[in-house]
């Protein structure tokens, strides 16, 4: 079963962190390079960076969430460089980051085709989300680990609400695992 985790690759790392002040934002698209502020689209200022490669959603409240990243290395090198942006500017910020992962979302390859009315049925209606008309994948919400696994009928897994790697390897693990005790993989 160690082939199926193989073929995951973390799409998206969200994590935030915030320097508990208030920052006026308008002032701050201004003096931050490459960052976008229109109230009336998002509440945020948009600061998108290309190495890494990620995008700072700053907000007035000081929150600071960071999305795009590969990894949870290239996720702690852009919240970095965003302290060191803001602190460069005279804004006091914390040494050190204190970031939260909120989400991390992986892709994988069962390399098989699935036939998702089969794997509805035999997962149990209570566990899935399967309506092919308004969305051509099967939504399968585990408890342990806590994650949804997204099947689709090319053998393809997106695993998303994972804290660590290890969430989403475990994911697909179980989900190879329930897949092949059922005869559907």
């Amino acid at each position: 079963m160690a082939s199926y985790t193989d073929s995951i690759e973390i799409q998206n790392v969200v994590g935030s962190t915030g320097i508990d002040q208030e920052l006026d934002l308008e002032a701050l698209s201004m003096d931050l390079s490459g960052a976008n502020y229109d109230e009336e689209n998002f509440p945020g200022l948009v600061l998108r960076m290309n190495d890494p490669k990620a995008t700072a959603l700053i907000f007035r409240s000081g929150k600071i969430v960071c999305t795009g990243a590969n990894s949870i290395a290239t996720l702690e090198e852009a919240v970095g460089i965003v302290f060191e942006r803001l602190g460069d500017l005279g804004i006091p910020v914390p040494d050190t980051p204190d970031l939260t992962i909120q989400n991390i979302v992986s892709g994988a390859d069962l390399g098989s085709q699935l036939n998702l009315n089969a794997i509805a049925i035999g997962l149990g209606l209570e566990a899935v989300e399967y309506e092919p008309e308004q969305f051509p994948g099967l939504v399968y919400r585990m408890e342990d680990p806590n994650v949804v696994v997204l099947m689709f009928g090319s053998g393809k897994l997106v695993i998303t609400g994972g804290k660590t790697p290890e969430d989403a390897e475990r994911g697909v693990e179980a989900v190879a695992g329930k897949l092949s005790d059922l005869g559907l993989l």
